[in-house]
């Protein structure tokens, strides 16, 4: 069943309240000579026609077989996020956004949660909440894991918490440090929140552009503004610091943490772990979803383009040079709304999507595949969920799950029955 219209208006809806006074035109011709798209990048062998969407002839059937969808934990309330700690024990632990992190341990639902934070977390205006959850890559020795959430005033927490000295399976609620707050003061919406740890050790982090239609207040092209970002820093040592080969290090009046920007929301985007490239799902406005991919040992900087662009697509304005431009979009047709990243699939299970990176959209329910070839992507529709998407997750193993937010489920792809 699909989405009704009022689910857009819930959790991770691209804000539709339109502004007739701006475009949403079609990249004009010659447009792409203002894309400055670095030759390390995966998109700098791309065509014109692939710039405008064109898909790419692949040797082997694309999309392959749909998956099926097998349900392996429901009623949670609103899930945002599902992260194993790899630490060898092979649990998962679910964010809900009311603010608690329950474990799947040995495929059941643990009674207890890890941590309850519903008495800091603010859920007023949807997108607010348990946002995010990352465990230190040396989890298993120190016990340290960050959370994100919005505070009773709306700003975007940071924390760091530790596991209890006396069960594994309990936080230390009594723990928490600061990381960082950023203020959010006008709007509920475009929160961001996703915390993931790089190949190289260090914190990434996503920062919606502030909230409102168009980006009022020109936070994501403002480099002395954390909105509209994804931030890198350093946490092993507290609160944190900012690595040195960070892009706007020294820059005046630029914020080091910026690792990159021009991002509207970037709910959530994941590292593929043998590649080490990035991919983020940020969320259009009006009409477009894009994909950005940034390749292993990027240097950073790239200006993604909001608010000038959305999509392969004109918003606004005059676009500036040095854009880059995404590798995928797709349109608000049929129902669409908001990306939801999910993951480069590299599990057993699903042998004939390995090295695709799967991802969905929150209205919708559908889920697409997107694969790179000699000469470019290739984006396709794989299945009609039904789903309110609010998350992707992967298991030690590597096999994906999708998180559905009105039941509260979470579903495991699998093989077709």
């Amino acid at each position: 069943m699909k989405r009704s219209f009022f689910f857009m208006f819930l959790l991770l809806s691209a804000c539709s309240i339109s502004n007739p006074s701006i475009p949403n035109s079609p990249v004009a011709s010659g447009l792409e000579a203002s894309l400055s798209i670095p030759t390390n990048s995966p998109v700098s062998a791309l065509s014109t026609a692939t710039l405008n969407g064109s898909s790419m002839s692949a040797s082997t059937p694309f999309p392959p077989k749909p998956a099926g969808l097998q349900q392996i934990v429901a009623g949670l309330d609103h899930p945002t996020g599902l992260i194993s700690a790899q630490d060898g024990t092979g649990r998962m632990f679910l964010l809900e956004q009311t603010g608690t992190i329950r474990i799947l341990k040995n495929g059941a639902l643990l009674p207890l949660p890890f941590l309850d934070l519903s008495g800091l977390v603010n859920t007023s205006g949807n997108e607010r909440g348990l946002l995010g959850l990352a465990f230190d890559p040396k989890y298993a020795e120190n016990g340290h894991f960050f959370v994100n959430y919005t505070d009773a005033g709306g700003d975007s927490v940071t924390a760091r918490y530790s596991v209890s000295a006396s069960d594994p399976d309990r936080a230390d609620p009594a723990g928490a440090s600061l990381v960082l707050r950023i203020a959010h003061p006008q709007y509920s919406n475009h929160n961001g929140g996703n915390l993931v740890f790089g190949p190289d050790g260090y914190l990434y982090f996503g920062m919606g552009d502030g909230g409102g239609a168009g980006d009022p207040n020109g936070n994501s092209q403002n480099l002395g503004m954390l909105l509209g970002k994804l931030l890198r820093i350093d946490v092993s040592i507290e609160p944190y610091t900012v690595p040195p080969d960070n892009p706007f290090v020294g820059r005046s009046g630029a914020r080091p943490e910026i690792w990159a920007y021009g991002l509207r929301n970037p709910w959530r985007f994941s590292f593929d772990s043998p590649s080490g490239d990035l991919y983020i799902a940020d969320v259009g406005q009006d009409t477009y979803e894009e994909i950005d991919v940034q390749p292993a040992h990027d240097r950073g900087g790239e200006n993604y383009g909001w608010n000038f662009m959305e999509g392969f697509h004109i918003y606004q304005g005059q676009t500036p040079s040095g854009l880059t431009p995404p590798v995928a979009e797709y349109d608000h047709g049929a129902g669409n709304c908001s990306v939801t990243g999910g993951y480069v699939y590299h599990g057993s299970a699903l042998p004939q999507i390995s090295g695709m990176y799967v991802f969905g959209d929150y209205c919708s329910g559908r889920i697409w595949l997107l694969k790179r070839g000699a000469q470019g992507w290739q984006k396709a529709e794989w299945i009609d969920s039904g789903l309110a998407i609010t998350s992707f997750g992967v298991d030690d193993a590597g096999e994906l799950y999708v998180l559905d937010r009105i039941s509260g489920g979470v579903f495991l792809l699998s093989p077709q029955a």
